[in-house]
Order: C-alpha cells, then sequence, then structure tokens
C-alpha cells in the first residue's frame, strides 16, 4: 500500500458537527479580540483621572492630602486636554499599527496554517495588555514611551485575528447563504463589544488594571482553546470544498465510487497586487475607510463621550454603550438576510446608510434620558453597525472567492487584510480627529464630521449602488412581465 496520505471525501453540501465547532470558534475568538480593545475605551475617563493630579491650586482641601510624593505620584499630565489628546494618540498608534499588520497578516494567513496565526496573535495580544494595563499600575511605570510601544505592539498582534478567522469561515461556508450566515457570525465584534464592557463594568471598582488583567487572562485562555480546537479548513480533515461544483454526472459518480483520494496540491497563494486589483476590492476598501472611522469612533470614544456629556459614572456609561452593539449585532443579522434575497449587497448597504445621517443628528441632540440613549444607540448601531458588519464579513468574504481566485482557499486572507487593513487606516485618523474636534468645538462637531463621513462612504459605492440597482429594476421587469399574461396567451399557444 503507497505511504500517501489518504482522506475520505464526504458530500459537499453537508453541514457537519465540524461547521459548527468552526462557527462557534471563530466567533467567540474574534469576540475575545473586540472584548479586549473594549477594556481600554471603556476605562479612559478612569486612567485619565488617574493620570491626573489629585488636587490643584483651585483646591481649597489641597494641603490636606500632603506629602505630595504621595498622593500625586501617578500624576502623568497637568492639564485634562494634554490628557485626551494622549489618549486618542494611543488610539491612533494603535490602529496604524492594526492597518499595517492587517496587510502582513493577511499574506502570512494564506502561506502558514490560519490556527497557528490566530493563536499566536491571540497571546502575543494578550501579553501586551497585560504589560500595557497592568504591570504600568503595579510598577507605577508612567512613561509614554513604554505606553506607545506596547500598544503598538498590541495593535500588530491584534491584526492577526480577523483575516483569519474571515479565511476560516470562508473556507468551511459556501457562497450561497453566505449573508444570512455571516451576518449572524459578524455580529461576533458587537458582542464582544458587549462582553468587554460588561467585564470591565464588573470589576472597575477595584481599579483599572484589573479590567486589564481580567480581559488579558480571558483572551488567553480563548487562545489555548482556538489551538487544540480549530480546523482551518475541511480539505484539512478531507472534507469537500463547500464552493466546489460539480463538473458533470459522470464526475459525481466518480467521487461516490471512490471514496478515498490522495492529497492534491493545493494551488499557489496569490500575490497582494493580484488580489487589490480583484473586481470591487478597491470600491469597497474606500467604503470601509470612512464606515471604520465612524464605527470605531464608536468604540473607542461612545463610552468617554457618555461620562463627559451627561456626567454618568463610567461603569454606567459602558453599560449603556452596549446598546450601540446590539444594533449592530441585528443590523448584520437583518442586512445580511435581505441582501441574501436581493442577491445585491451595495443596495442594501447604501440603504442603510442613508438611513443612518437623520439617527446620528437625532442622536447628536438626545436628553440626559438613559432610556432614550439607549433606544436612540440601537437605532444608530443597527443602521452604522450593521452595514460595517456586512463588509467586513458578507462582502470579504464574497469578495476573496471571485474571478481567478476561485476555488483558491489561499486568497481570501490576503483580501481581508486589503479591505479590513484600508478601513483601519482611516479608522486610526478618525482617533486622532475625535479629540481634536471636540477640545476645538464641541460634542456636536463630532457628529457632523460622522455623518459627513456616512456621505463619502455613500459616495464610494455609488457605482455599484447603480449597477445592482439596475441588475435589480431589470430582474424585477422581467419577473413581472413573465407573470402577466394575457387571458388569451394560452389559446394562442394551443
Amino acid at each position: 500500500m503507497s505511504n500517501e496520505l489518504v482522506f475520505k471525501t464526504y458530500g459537499k453540501n453537508k453541514f457537519t458537527h465540524f461547521h459548527l465547532s468552526t462557527f462557534i470558534l471563530t466567533f467567540v475568538s474574534y469576540s475575545l479580540f473586540h472584548a479586549s480593545r473594549k477594556t481600554f475605551s471603556n476605562v479612559k475617563a478612569t486612567i485619565s483621572e488617574e493620570w491626573m493630579p489629585s488636587c490643584d491650586a483651585s483646591n481649597t482641601s489641597c494641603e490636606m492630602l500632603k506629602p505630595d510624593n504621595v498622593w500625586n505620584e501617578h500624576t502623568f499630565f497637568s492639564d485634562q486636554s494634554d490628557s485626551k489628546i494622549f489618549l486618542g494618540i494611543l488610539d491612533a498608534t494603535f490602529l496604524a499599527a492594526y492597518s499595517i499588520g492587517l496587510f502582513i497578516s493577511g499574506i502570512l494567513g494564506d502561506r502558514f496554517d490560519l490556527r497557528l496565526v490566530l493563536f499566536v496573535g491571540m497571546t502575543l495580544s494578550s501579553i501586551c495588555m497585560f504589560f500595557f494595563g497592568v504591570l504600568t499600575e503595579w510598577l507605577s511605570i508612567y512613561n509614554k514611551f513604554w505606553y506607545l510601544t506596547f500598544w503598538i505592539l498590541n495593535g500588530l498582534a491584534q491584526s492577526t485575528g480577523w483575516p483569519a478567522v474571515v479565511a476560516v469561515m470562508g473556507n468551511w461556508f459556501p457562497k450561497s447563504g453566505r449573508g444570512l450566515i455571516f451576518g449572524i457570525w459578524s455580529a461576533n465584534a458587537s458582542v464582544g463589544n458587549i462582553l468587554g464592557a460588561l467585564m470591565v463594568a464588573s470589576i472597575l471598582n477595584y481599579g483599572y488594571q484589573y479590567a486589564f488583567l481580567l480581559s488579558s487572562a480571558v483572551f488567553f485562555s480563548g487562545a489555548i482553546v482556538v489551538f487544540f480546537g480549530l480546523i482551518p479548513s475541511p480539505k484539512d480533515i478531507g472534507l469537500a470544498d463547500p464552493d466546489a461544483e460539480k463538473k458533470d454526472e459522470d464526475a459525481a459518480s466518480d467521487i461516490e465510487e471512490n471514496m478515498e483520494q490522495p492529497l492534491i496540491q493545493q494551488p499557489k497563494p496569490i500575490g497582494f497586487f493580484q488580489a487589490l486589483f480583484l473586481p470591487g476590492v478597491i470600491m469597497y476598501s474606500l467604503c470601509y475607510a470612512c464606515l471604520k472611522m465612524v464605527n470605531y469612533s464608536f468604540l473607542f470614544w461612545l463610552p468617554f463621550y457618555l461620562t463627559n456629556k451627561f456626567r454618568w459614572t463610567e461603569s454606567v456609561a459602558d453599560q449603556i454603550s452596549i446598546w450601540y452593539d446590539i444594533g449592530g449585532i441585528f443590523g448584520g443579522i437583518i442586512g445580511g438576510y435581505v441582501s441574501d434575497v436581493l442577491r445585491k449587497r451595495s443596495v442594501v448597504i447604501f440603504t442603510l446608510l442613508t438611513l443612518a445621517l437623520p439617527s446620528l443628528y437625532i442622536f447628536s441632540d438626545s436628553s440626559n434620558s438613559k432610556l432614550m440613549n439607549a433606544f436612540l444607540m440601537s437605532i444608530v448601531g443597527f443602521f452604522i453597525g450593521g452595514a460595517a458588519n456586512m463588509i467586513a464579513a458578507t462582502i470579504t468574504a464574497d469578495l476573496g472567492k471571485q474571478g481567478p481566485i476561485q476555488g483558491n482557499k489561499d486568497g481570501l486572507a490576503t483580501v481581508t487584510g486589503i479591505v479590513d487593513g484600508t478601513g483601519s487606516i482611516g479608522a486610526a485618523l478618525g482617533q486622532l480627529f475625535v479629540p481634536l474636534i471636540q477640545d476645538k468645538f464641541n460634542w456636536f462637531y463630532v457628529f457632523y464630521f460622522f455623518i459627513a463621513l456616512c456621505i463619502l462612504t455613500n459616495i464610494c459605492i455609488i457605482p455599484l449602488f447603480l449597477r445592482e440597482s439596475k441588475e435589480l429594476y431589470v430582474e424585477f421587469k422581467s419577473k413581472k412581465n413573465y407573470s402577466y399574461r394575457p387571458v388569451n396567451a394560452e389559446a394562442e399557444d394551443e
């Protein structure tokens, strides 16, 4: 008998427990990526206060807080605006490193074991979070270089997540029905944001360093589970490619008769520029750059905004902010399902972002009511978060399985890295603009900035929107003409 590796081939359209485990493991792993990111955004107000002096000259009780070297040991900034600017710089450097890392991670994901890439990224990120948020407080290390170094390394480590999990999901699930499946699955980011907010709120009273400790410990535990449980591709265990189509009936019978087949040599991974110039990749990358700037501004600044504007405690702001992500979950699922029915993605995204414009304006002038803010946040999250989830997951998977790379699994991670990497460049710039606009003007102008970005996002996809709208109109008209026939048509046929 040959020493050649032999695998068993199963039916192409069957869903097995491997599909379920892949869905769950990739969903949970990327939820943990976002939960860890949410940790920093949800403790910004606390960290900012920690960095400021315990008292200043205007505080009449300042004499009671002597000696100064004890009470002001953690002083990092003397002015609140400087503290906010540095928080924005940390966000921007994180996302800049993240965007650069995405281009690299996409290529690595197409050339190395996706499971290993994901494990290494999760492990390194958990270590960086520990050094950034825990050791700094335990050892009283307040140094800009320290903070920036570990946050940049964290951005690079975090960049391994999205290209890897999207590539794994694209390997396991077929394009038909992908809108609904990926719409549900893309809720992982929103679920992670909710999980991160709840973890921080539950432990923040003990100190922000314990929020980082809890998040990094949970993240590292998830990395262990992924390493031992995730199967990157159905071909790794002998299952057929879900997007493979039958050539003819004879080929199908040959597969049934020959249940055991030798391992087939995989096609070579595609190059960066080949992936970049695939139809729609540049268009959706630019679109996502504008949209992710808005989405990540909510991710990084929403709790701080609620605390700053309404003077709510940070724990309360963390809990209220989860409604934005709840709205994003439903927006991604419903938008994905509708795009499956219509078989048109850009039409759905254009509609969601158009409806996002009035919702952003109304939310910018919301009252102090927690209930009303939660409701408005969920509406904004439905439109913006839902559109962002569709581009990040469903559309990216479609783009990476088309044209010259169709059937080549070693291309999806590269396309994902390009789209998400370009989006993260926009998100990085946004984190610099938000504190600057707020400090120079006020929060209303920040929301006007978001509205302008949503309009730019729609402008980027207008060519695709017009083309798909025309196709949709032609399909609708042809169906209408087919369904309507004169009464005497049957007699004439006879």
